[in-house]
């Protein structure tokens, strides 16, 4: 399999990434769900960090807080002294990204920042606590990820936003493209109804150091196949699945 550069990415050839944990399998983005994945030997675990009205990271996914708590409003709205009262699933608090990096020192975290108002302070605690060599950073926006190559430079792992990914596959179809400044390319299975998990993909990636992950990918069937083709890395929020699979597929890292 591909090797790839950044100490992320580097003593991996095949990545295993707990989805927010595992959300299938114990309550997303939790305690619970970290540890759990953890104990079955993964070593990445994917999060999504929040940010509060006062700036504290927080490790949760949606804007407000119903879905997967007893807390009523929008995350950032809130001052982390009121969110320090919410209850998870389970009755676990929020956890917050400093917690995260101090309690797994020996996890890799990729960390999906999901609002304009979290990119700062979550750049500022990456930056203060230097752990570029175990944190990969994603978006969905490519201003958020443009901001952060220029405040954290080149020693950062970066995912790839939209124009990332759509020069990576219009370039695999033989398209003059430039190469995206990323290490990783972290992909759905299809984009408006075109694969893009595809070994022509793979291969044009990994020809320029690029890794590639799917996501989320929670059907053992679509694990064997993206194994198969050469797929660098899947996401599932089915870790004790995909743990089973790689070591049938003899791509787990033991």
């Amino acid at each position: 399999m591909a090797r790839f550069e950044h100490p992320y990415l580097a003593d991996s050839p095949f990545a295993a990434l707990a989805h927010r944990g595992g959300g299938l399998e114990n309550p997303e983005n939790s305690r619970q769900a970290f540890s759990a994945a953890l104990g079955l030997g993964y070593r990445f675990i994917e999060i999504d960090v929040q940010a509060s009205r006062d700036g504290t990271v927080v490790v949760f996914h949606d804007d407000r807080l119903e879905r997967t708590t007893d807390g009523h409003g929008v995350v950032s709205e809130q001052a982390m002294a009121d969110l320090a009262g919410v209850r998870m699933e389970g009755g676990e608090p929020l956890l917050t990204l400093a917690e995260a990096l101090e309690t797994w020192p020996e996890a890799r975290f990729n960390i999906d920042i999901k609002t304009d108002h979290a990119l700062e302070p979550t750049l500022e605690l990456i930056r203060r606590m230097n752990c570029l060599d175990r944190i990969c950073v994603a978006s969905f926006s490519d201003r958020r990820l443009r901001a952060a190559r220029a405040v954290m430079g080149k020693d950062l792992c970066l995912s790839s936003g939209p124009r990332a990914v759509a020069a990576l596959r219009f370039a695999a179809l033989g398209m003059p493209m430039p190469v995206p400044d990323v290490a990783c390319a972290q992909i759905p299975l299809t984009q408006y109804g075109v694969p893009l998990a595809t070994a022509g993909f793979v291969r044009h990636a990994n020809r320029r150091g690029i890794a590639v992950h799917a996501w989320t990918i929670d059907e053992e069937a679509e694990m064997r196949r993206l194994i198969r083709l050469g797929i660098n890395g899947i996401v599932t929020d089915r870790p004790s699945l995909l743990k089973r699979v790689a070591q049938e597929e003899g791509v787990w890292p033991e």
